[in-house]
Order: C-alpha cells, then structure tokens, then sequence
C-alpha cells in the first residue's frame, strides 16, 4: 500500500489526499501543459468500483465523449495509481482530439492568392481540395493519355516553406523552391516529370496488355518489378530501370531447372542482339525467341498459383515462387511454406542456406537455396 501511495505522488504531485483514511483526494491532473481540477472519494474499503469522482466544469466538458470509458476503467482499475495514469491518458486522446477540431481556419488572403494559383493552373486541372486549403489534389494527362494525379499538402508557412508532394512515381520527385514559387511552378515541374517517364511506362503498359503479369496484379505507377508468365509453371521476373526502361533489366527465371536453365543460356547468349532502340518486351521475345502467352491464351489450370502446401496463392503478399524438378511434378511452393516442411523433416538435410529433401507432392528430391529474405 506504501508503495501505491509513493508512486501516486511521484507521478501526480498535486493530487493530495484530505483525511487520515485516505478515502478523499482533491488536486489537479496535469495534461498537454495544463492542470485540470478533480476530487476522488472512496469507500472505506477503498475500492475504485465504489468511488466517485467529481471533476471540474472545464475538465467534465473535455471529458464528455469518454464518460463510459472513464467509468469502465474506474470499475477495473486494482487501485487508485492504476486509474490514474489511464485518466491521464484518456485525458491527452481527449484534448488532442479537440485540438485537431479546432484548426484556425486560412485567412481571406491565404485563400484568395490560392485561389488565383488554382486558375492560373485552370480549373479544369484541379481534382479535389479540402475545406481546410491545407490539401489540394491536381490532375493531368501524359502524352499517351494516361491519367496523374499530384497531391499538394500546403504547410503552416506557405509559400515560404515548400509544400510536401505526393506522387505515384517510379523515382523520387523533388520540387525546386523558392519563397516566390506557386502552385503553378509545382505543377510545371510536374508536367516536365510525366514527360521524362513516358517512355518508362509505355513499356510497362505494353508488359501489362500483351503478357501474362502474375503479379503485382494491379501494379501502380511507381512500379518497377513485374513477374511475367512463361509458361506452366515457369515465369521470368524483371526489374525495369525507369530511366533506362529500354535497357537490358534485372531478372531472374522462376520454375524447374530443367526449364529455366534453357532458357538462362539463351538469354547469356544472344544478349548481343538486345536493341535499345526496340522495346523491352520486344526485345525479349528476339533474345528469348519465345512468344509470351497473354492471359487469355495460357489457361489458369496451365499456371497452378496456389501453394502446394498451404493451398493459398498469396503468403504475406508472395506467390509461390518455388518449383519442383520433377518434370511429371511442377507443384509449386511459397519459400517459407517448403522451408517449413523441409525443416520439420528428419530425412532433410541443410548447406548453409541451401536445403535439401522431398517433394510433399511427388517425394522426388527437392533442393530450396534461401533468399534473403527472413523467413
């Protein structure tokens, strides 16, 4: 009890208690820089469920939408430090709620200078603002039609201080920004940037209309990775650079080995032919000299997604990427799915982070080599 008492006026100095029993407690709770009046009575018995407490006019109205709360954690609370260090903490919810409701609004001249930005840029631009004119959302088309969108948050001190923008590109955009600069210059700079990844997304565009795109499935804009189907249960992963998006990119092949080796030594030798000039999806079909099956051609059941082993295609947002050898096989696996299986076999055995075992499907001998990844 000693203890309680000590730690109650080490952490709330102003709440002091009135009488020898120690059943009444009056003072000040301090929150945000501010001390609020309250005074707690307890029973003889000194249990919370019992007590009472009594607070200010102001502290009552910032505590008007927590009322039940406040009386659940009175009634569960062990003892009286308990229920104070929680009033507390609702105390701080409750005031920074309040202060998020009372943002000043923006001034005649702070509207009035954005709202000419707004119609130098045209309106026909502007996609969405909030009441607040802290937020703006502005719209535009690339050369190839495609549709943008830039969302402008305005600090406290524009246009002194630059605005943070959001974008859904593939590289890191940056406004250049002086105390003089508008919206109107941010939107330029925009404009300049759509116009320097073109040539990057008509080349993911061309990968998403005339392939088979096993994932992501609904890439965004700033998307640079694409694993592409090749055929049953074989598929090619690339990573496009979007300043270079018609240069050879990363990749690696996915699948058997008696599949993919193939086609790794076709690629390392014709890699000569690769034309900057052409188009990577073109230039993959010269090199690989392979056709690559869209959607509607390569049938579901040609490309079995779901996991043998736990039944599911996506695993902590991946898809099996793991293959059996065994050309009658092919099952696939998520990495950590046959990692698991492997290790939970006495029979398997481990290389550094090479694994090796049986196939849960065929029993034939599987080999898993561990990415990077943490498992």
């Amino acid at each position: 009890m000693a203890d309680v008492e000590a730690s109650l006026l080490r952490h709330f100095p102003l709440l002091l208690p009135q009488n020898r029993e120690k059943t009444i407690y009056e003072g000040f709770i301090s929150a945000q820089g501010s001390d609020f009046h309250l005074r707690i009575v307890l029973p003889k018995d000194l249990q919370l469920k019992r007590a009472r407490l009594l607070c200010s006019l102001q502290l009552k109205n910032i505590l008007n939408e927590y009322h039940q709360v406040v009386q659940q954690r009175m009634k569960h609370s062990p003892d009286l430090m308990s229920f104070m260090m929680e009033l507390k903490m609702i105390l701080e919810v409750a005031l920074k709620n309040k202060q998020e409701l009372c943002v000043q609004p923006p001034s005649c001249s702070f509207c009035k200078d954005l709202l000419t930005e707004i119609g130098a840029i045209g309106w026909d631009k502007l996609a969405c603002v909030e009441s607040s004119f802290s937020t703006i959302k502005l719209k535009a088309d690339d050369a190839s039609g495609r549709k943008h969108l830039i969302t402008v948050k305005l600090k406290a001190k524009y246009p002194v201080e630059p605005p943070d923008c959001v974008v859904d590109f593939p590289v890191p955009f940056s406004v250049s920004w002086t105390p003089q600069s508008s919206l109107v210059d941010v939107y330029s700079q925009f404009l300049v940037a759509l116009e320097t990844l073109k040539v990057f997304w008509d080349v993911m565009d061309e990968i998403d209309e005339k392939t088979w795109v096993l994932e992501p499935e609904k890439p965004p804009r700033s998307a640079t990775a694409r694993r592409i189907a090749l055929g049953k249960n074989v598929s090619i992963a690339i990573e496009v650079d979007p300043r270079h998006p018609t240069m050879l990119p990363e990749f690696c092949f996915l699948g058997a080995d008696h599949v993919t080796k193939p086609l790794g030594m076709k690629l390392s030798g014709s890699i000569h032919l690769w034309d900057p000039e052409n188009s990577l999806l073109q230039n993959l079909k010269d090199v690989l000299e392979i056709d690559f099956p869209a959607r509607t051609i390569l049938e579901e059941s040609d490309f079995s997604m779901d996991c043998g082993i736990c039944y599911a295609r996506h695993l902590n947002g991946a898809i099996p990427d793991q293959v059996c050898n065994n050309p009658q096989c092919g099952q696939p696996f998520h990495e950590i799915c046959l990692y698991e299986w492997l290790r939970g076999l006495s029979t398997s055995r481990q290389s550094f982070n090479v694994f090796f075992g049986d196939c849960p499907y065929c029993s034939k001998p599987i080999t898993l080599k561990m990415s990077g990844r943490k498992p």
